[in-house]
């Protein structure tokens, strides 16, 4: 004869059940949790690359835009050569066609060797420079003379560079006569030749020494003004 086991209470059972269910919701808790900060981390990670994407197009783009002025300036700079020369040959031409009428027309002076020049024969090139610089360069040419540091004397690309555009605009603009030549080179020389040098001449004496050492001078100057001023 078989035998029945007692039997369990009810209450047992429910209070069974809900333990079961109370395990598995901790479980479901712990689970929701850990995805919500895997979902976090992802979101996170996701917002640094959108900002790294953006920072590396922006650096592209810069380079882009550097690439293509570098691009503009080589232009510029391959045909400089070439423009050099055909003025070069224009005034050759003009020279050789002009009659020298008791003097007048203009004769380059030899280039300078500024590199083993003596003290004596520097100063008396220089001065001949200084003299063009403030007599036509300066009074002359409006914003792009302005732009030449007063150092200018101290850099040895701006003595190379002002001999050559003084002599230019000497054989240019001494000459008895004009033609329509003389008239393309005056233009080239003005328009093309003299902003490509005034450039580089402003580059040179605004970031040398020269120039931070003035430009400490003028604050100091200008702070014992208001010091006086004050007291």
């Amino acid at each position: 004869m078989a035998m029945n086991g007692p039997t369990p209470d009810p209450a047992d059972v429910v209070t069974g059940i809900m333990l079961q269910i109370t395990q598995h919701a901790e479980r479901l808790a712990l689970l929701d949790q850990r995805e919500a900060g895997h979902c976090r981390e992802m979101t996170n990670r996701l917002d640094e690359l959108m900002q790294q994407l953006a920072e590396t197009r922006e650096q592209v783009d810069a380079i882009h835009d550097l690439a293509a002025r570098q691009a503009a300036l080589l232009e510029t700079l391959n045909s400089l050569d070439q423009q050099v020369s055909a003025l070069a040959t224009r005034l050759t031409q003009m020279t050789a066609a002009s009659p020298d009428k008791g003097g007048e027309t203009y004769r380059p002076a030899p280039s300078p060797r500024w590199w083993k020049l003596n003290e004596t024969e520097r100063d008396k090139a220089i001065n001949r420079l200084r003299a063009w610089v403030e007599q036509i360069y300066r009074p002359g040419y409006g914003h792009l003379a302005t732009t030449l540091g007063t150092c200018w004397d101290q850099h040895p690309l701006c003595l190379y560079g002002l001999d050559w555009l003084m002599e230019l605009w000497s054989a240019l603009y001494l000459a008895a006569e004009r033609n329509t030549s003389t008239l393309a080179s005056q233009a080239e020389w003005q328009m093309r030749l003299l902003p490509a040098l005034a450039e580089q001449l402003h580059l040179e004496t605004t970031r040398c020494e020269h120039d931070r050492l003035a430009s400490g001078n003028r604050r100091h100057a200008v702070q014992n003004a208001l010091n006086r001023t004050t007291s």
